[in-house]
């Protein structure tokens, strides 16, 4: 249940805090005196669309506060959201600010529009003429007779069931498609595997190849450099090898001299040998060094195979294997791609049986809610002064979709021995406001009788009807809200005279500027304004009349 709405700075109202009751609240006021306005605002807190468009002129932000008795239904929702009421109520904040952008609380925790709409439904429910017009869609008319079915459930697992089937369609069809193209390129990728598979080639082999070219290019140079090297270390009079080891023998007759010498020559060991070592590898290379035409012939022609798969297929040879297990795996994936359309086309026939199954059991339980909901509208349309009304829901097969298989249309006939028609057939506004309010009354009572009250919001559903049919309708509006708060916009006294709550909202001028008002009425107050719908002005007939009227209600 609402408790406390407060609206700033949002179209003409500067700012306005409505205390609501239990019961039927009712806003009544002059033709764009900003009562629906109010509704509008309210619409925020359930996640509606925000537009910086609404802001009041000169305004930096519009803000919109609600205190609502926290439903028992939402305490998962809001436990998953981090979210706890206080003391049994759920403080819910919107702001628009004059970019555009917005930002919503609840229980002063920051929070998305998203979550807003999805605790909505535990909240309330507003329903105007904009719902009217959606009620001429088949698609609103299913998801009307699926909510008073309560299929949700069964809906959403159609709903997965079909997204997999869809899917199957679209691999299918990939698998179709990649399956010529590949077929026009198989003589290529053949081709590539066998040239890369036949050079049979290693990974860092290019690099060898390319050291053992240049050797063989330059033996003449390395001989003579390497052969210098050797007689330098080893083979000279003079090399390093010859003149460590004089003076090794020199320190070995001055260690008998003093004995502390001894450590010189040890350290001079280890060059000795590094140098012997360095020697005999010098040695050993030089012996194995020669020219070999024919092998730099081999060598370059390895090479110049390398190349030529670099300029096709990538610039390392690294890259030249990958790409070899590129197109490896493409010609594995069009060898197996048969056995994958077959595996895909048995799945999508064993998902196609069960959409079946699960939408035969839908549309049954549409029907069978379908001959009950026909049933309770026309029992609510009799209360509502349309007492000979046939309202038939008309099911037919239909494309498959995440909806099941069938199409609704809601059929009515208003006057006794007509055909039922569809309802954007029927003349009267106001014969449609009525069939819309019934279906909402049906659809409430059965979707959320086990729920706590919540606040059903009506935005003018009366428009296009009077005098005893706008009785008929504030008795049902009356009636329900007996077990939910109902908040109502209406023209009309006949309904105003039921209300448990009246508040007026009227525009007034303050410091050059027109600001909308809302003030709640009793007693005479209300007896004034009863009058004033009744008749346009005050009048002592009007006031009697709106007396009159007010104790009828009541009675």
């Amino acid at each position: 249940m609402l408790v406390e709405l407060t609206v700033e700075n949002y179209a003409v109202i500067e700012r306005v805090r409505l205390r609501f009751g239990p019961g039927l609240n009712v806003l009544t006021g002059e033709t764009g005196s900003g009562k629906s306005i109010i509704v509008d605002a309210l619409s925020l807190l359930f996640g509606g669309r925000a537009s910086a468009d609404m802001l009041r002129s000169g305004a930096g932000r519009a803000r919109i506060s609600g205190i609502f008795e926290a439903p028992v239904s939402s305490a998962a929702l809001l436990s998953d959201a981090g979210v706890e009421a206080e003391e049994g109520e759920l403080l819910i904040e919107r702001e628009v600010l004059a970019g555009g952008k917005s930002r919503a609380w609840i229980a002063n925790r920051p929070v998305t529009a998203a979550l807003l709409k999805d605790l909505a439904p535990h909240l309330g429910d507003i329903h105007g003429q904009h719902d009217q017009q959606l009620l001429f869609h088949s698609d609103a008319q299913l998801d009307l007779l699926d909510e008073f079915a309560g299929t949700a459930a069964l809906r959403e697992e159609i709903s997965g069931v079909f997204s997999r089937w869809r899917a199957t369609a679209l691999e299918l069809e990939e698998i179709r498609r990649t399956e010529q193209e590949k077929l026009r390129l198989l003589d290529l990728w053949t081709f590539q595997r066998q040239e890369i598979e036949a050079a049979r080639l290693q990974a860092g082999e290019d690099a060898e190849l390319a050291n053992d070219r240049r050797i063989l290019q330059n033996v003449a140079k390395l001989t003579d450099g390497l052969g210098s090297c050797y007689a330098m270390l080893y083979d000279a009079p003079e090399s390093a090898y010859a003149q460590i080891r004089t003076a090794m023998r020199r320190i070995e007759d001055l260690v008998k001299v003093d004995e502390r010498l001894g450590g010189l020559l040890e350290a001079l060991k280890p060059a000795r040998i590094a140098v012997d070592e360095a020697s005999t590898a010098l040695r050993d290379y030089l012996g194995k060094l020669e020219g070999d035409p024919q092998r730099l012939e081999e060598v370059e022609s390895r090479l110049a195979t390398f190349d030529k798969l670099k300029r096709k297929y990538g610039a390392t040879v690294e890259e030249i294997l990958a790409f070899l297990k590129e197109v490896v795996t493409n010609l594995a994936a069009l060898e197996t791609s048969g056995e994958r359309r077959a595996v895909i086309e048995k799945e999508r026939a064993a998902l196609a049986l069960e959409y079946e199954g699960l939408a035969a059991k839908l549309t049954a339980q549409r029907t069978a809610a379908a001959r009950k909901l026909e049933k309770q509208v026309e029992s609510e349309l009799a209360s509502l002064a349309m007492e000979k009304t046939v309202f038939k829901i008309d099911l037919q097969p239909a494309e498959w979709s995440a909806a099941g298989a069938d199409a609704a249309r809601f059929l009515v006939s208003p006057n006794l021995g007509e055909e039922p028609k569809p309802l954007d057939k029927i003349a009267s506004g106001g014969e449609l406001s009525r069939v819309a309010l019934a279906l909402k009354t049906c659809v409430t009572a059965k979707s959320k009788r086990a729920a706590a009250a919540r606040a059903l919001v009506f935005d003018e559903v009366d428009a296009g009807i009077g005098g005893a049919a706008a009785e008929s309708v504030g008795r049902r509006l009356k009636r329900l809200s007996a077990a939910n708060q109902v908040l109502c916009v209406t023209h009309l006294a006949q309904i105003a005279g039921f209300a448990d709550h009246h508040f007026a909202v009227e525009k007034r001028e303050s410091n050059s500027r027109t600001v909308a008002v809302v003030e709640e009425l009793s007693g005479e107050g209300r007896t004034r304004e009863i009058g004033r719908m009744l008749s346009g002005r005050l009048t002592p007939e009007a006031l009697k009349h709106a007396e009159q009227l007010l104790k009828t209600s009541s009675a």
